[in-house]
């Protein structure tokens, strides 16, 4: 993605389908762009994710669907799917750690 952009979360709108989050992208020499991702209200209701997670996974959504199309993308509106949930639920939880585990064996 080109470094020259600056994107922006606007806000988001709870619908019957989902919420809506609003971003807009400008580029140095570009029109500023409006953007809208939606995470379906399953999702929040599964807890595949939290409601304060909302505008971060969609804003490394848009992110990448921007490096992918050099910036140039043709619509206007995406959808967060479960591959997205899962690719940011992996990215952002901590090893769990096991605090029984056996410790290695030090032959001295």
């Amino acid at each position: 993605m080109n470094k020259e952009i600056l994107m922006q979360f606007v806000g988001f709108e709870s619908k019957p389908a989902g919420r809506e989050y609003t971003f807009t992208v400008r580029e140095a020499a570009s029109d500023t762009r409006e953007f809208t991702l939606t995470i379906a209200s399953e999702a929040f209701r599964s807890r595949k994710v939290n409601y304060q997670d909302g505008p971060d996974i969609c804003s490394l959504k848009l992110r990448r669907e921007l490096a992918k199309n050099e910036n140039h993308l043709q619509g206007t509106h995406y959808h967060v799917t479960d591959a997205d949930l899962e690719d940011y639920r992996s990215a952002h939880t901590p090893p769990s750690k096991r605090p029984f585990a056996r410790k290695p064996v030090q032959e001295f």
